[in-house]
């Protein structure tokens, strides 16, 4: 454990700063060194993935699995790795929050968010100046910060976290317009919390506050536009060219996600709205395979989560927070009491939402580790009282999640804002056929899909499609027009390049709407083909 110890220290000192004139040089990183590394690395995302299936139980989200596995790995803990440098933790958090932000997007359904785009985006930019307002107050007045420091605690804290929101209310069904704005909410605050920190934390006074204003909506439109192009020009590219392996498409996914962010800030606009919005344009295009892509973002989005949380761990010294505990508690109170239901009640009010939805969304306002990330701009421009900023951010978060987080569930059930389950949507994924000029649709039908009891001539499939093949409790065969599907089968559909989109769209239909699907008007095109579904 020594050794490992020894050389985990050695590992993180060399990526974290060069030597200093006068100093010696660390040892370099030797295969021996990796090998010990990679040891404790694989161990390390061993337990935080069984911390997963423990905080889905518990109802706590798993950030605080992590933050404390970083801090036992810690200098006050049993690693004891000294690691203080708030410039890498900084450059490190900015790199894990572009993976989650594009993974966040790439799960966005549209048909959600469209509803409440417009109160949504009201909830991220005046809800978030009203936050920071009263929040700085309460820290000035209560606490005794100077405005600066009250001003940038009020900004840090001010950014929700969808990861902690959705970990612990997906196991409770609610209406979509909830789900939709805290989504939205959670992936667009990030852009404006971000522009504030960073312009509070710039030596010399604010000045101009209506500059800075003009500042923070050229940045979101910069960011929204390049955000927008690129993710529509990116999706277009993926739907035209058939790439020779499907290991491909998730990669270039992920690969036009990053770009859009880093267009976005070299455009001198906001990377985060980019990437967010760039992921979300992917997310709804259809693109080919695209459940291995979603698996692969997801996979990268605990990594980066995993290993963000464990950093910012490392980070935070135990043993100097106690002077920064109450002040804490103070500011949090002040958040989660006053700040956030007020945002939320002056945002949401004028678009009529109910107030059970609002006293929902008040207190779903969970912060992870956007907050603690953006606690180390300040460390990193070196303004006055910046570690003790770090140490309060860091306590509110860890208390306040452990009291919100397991209390969500039961205050949507007192609310009754749970719904009965709806159908679930298929999932579908497509593979390009180039040579065939046509596509290969894998469907897997769920539990409470209402496709279940249907015949395939009842599909009503267009003409140039056909199920080709059901797979059924681990056996093949072909299905005849009077085939009744089942929960659990897997159809493969072979489609034509012209009907490609009305037969995925024919089968999502029956399968929210049942046979009756046409009758209902939910198909949403008229599909051409002949109800027996033969050629």
């Amino acid at each position: 454990m020594d050794a490992v110890r020894r050389s985990l220290g050695s590992c993180v000192r060399a990526v974290r700063a060069s030597p200093r004139p006068g100093q010696g040089r660390e040892p370099p990183l030797t295969v021996h060194h990796l090998n010990q590394l990679l040891l404790v690395c694989s161990l390390v995302l061993l337990v935080a993935v069984a911390a997963v299936r423990i905080s889905s139980r518990s109802g706590l989200p798993s950030l605080l699995v992590y933050l404390g596995i970083g801090i036992v790995m810690g200098q006050d803990g049993l690693g004891h790795i000294r690691f203080d440098s708030a410039a890498v933790t900084q450059v490190m958090g900015y790199a894990a929050l572009v993976v989650i932000l594009a993974e966040g997007g790439l799960g966005t359904k549209w048909k959600e968010i469209r509803p409440v785009l417009s109160s949504a985006s009201v909830l991220a930019t005046g809800g978030v100046a009203v936050s920071v307002g009263v929040t700085a107050a309460g820290a000035h007045y209560l606490v005794g910060l100077d405005w600066r420091q009250a001003l940038i605690v009020g900004a840090v804290v001010s950014s929700t976290d969808a990861a902690a929101v959705f970990s612990v209310l997906r196991r409770i069904p609610l209406p979509s317009r909830v789900t939709g704005t805290l989504e939205a909410e959670s992936g667009f605050n990030d852009a404006p919390v971000v522009i504030l920190v960073v312009a509070f934390s710039t030596a010399g006074p604010v000045e101009h506050w209506y500059v800075l204003l003009g500042e923070i909506a050229l940045e979101l439109a910069i960011g929204a536009a390049v955000g927008l192009a690129v993710g529509f020009a990116g999706s277009w590219g993926l739907r035209h060219v058939a790439l020779p392996a499907s290991g491909l498409y998730p990669i270039a996914v992920m690969a036009i996600a990053i770009s859009a962010y880093a267009a976005g800030a070299l455009g001198h606009g906001s990377g985060f709205l980019a990437v967010y919005l760039a992921s979300m344009v992917l997310g709804n295009a259809k693109l080919p395979h695209w459940p291995a892509t979603r698996g692969f973002a997801e996979g990268l989005g605990w990594i980066a989560q995993i290993g963000m949380f464990v950093l910012l761990g490392l980070l935070v010294t135990p043993h100097e927070l106690g002077d920064d505990i109450v002040p804490a508690l103070v500011i949090g109170l002040v958040l989660t009491m006053v700040a956030r239901p007020l945002s939320v009640v002056l945002s949401l009010t004028p678009f009529r939402v109910p107030w059970q939805e609002q006293a929902l969304m008040s207190w779903a306002g969970l912060r992870g580790a956007v907050p603690i990330i953006l606690a180390t701009i300040p460390m990193v421009n070196g303004v006055t009282g910046s570690r003790s900023i770090f140490n309060i951010v860091f306590v509110l978060v860890v208390v306040y999640t452990l009291v919100q987080g397991p209390t969500l569930p039961w205050l949507a059930r007192k609310l009754r804002l749970g719904e009965k389950g709806e159908a679930a949507d298929l999932g579908i994924e497509s593979a390009p056929l180039e040579r065939l000029r046509g596509h290969l649709l894998s469907v897997t039908i769920p539990e409470e899909s209402r496709m279940h009891g249907v015949e395939i001539a009842e599909l009503r499939l267009p003409s140039g499609s056909a199920v080709t093949l059901v797979v059924r409790e681990g056996k093949s065969f072909v299905p005849l027009p009077s085939t009744v599907l089942r929960r659990g089968d897997e159809l493969l559909v072979v489609a034509t390049d012209p009907v490609r989109d009305a037969a995925e769209r024919r089968l999502r239909a029956v399968a929210h709407g049942g046979k009756l699907a046409s009758w209902l008007g939910s198909d949403g095109a008229e599909t051409g083909g002949s109800p027996t579904g033969k050629r």
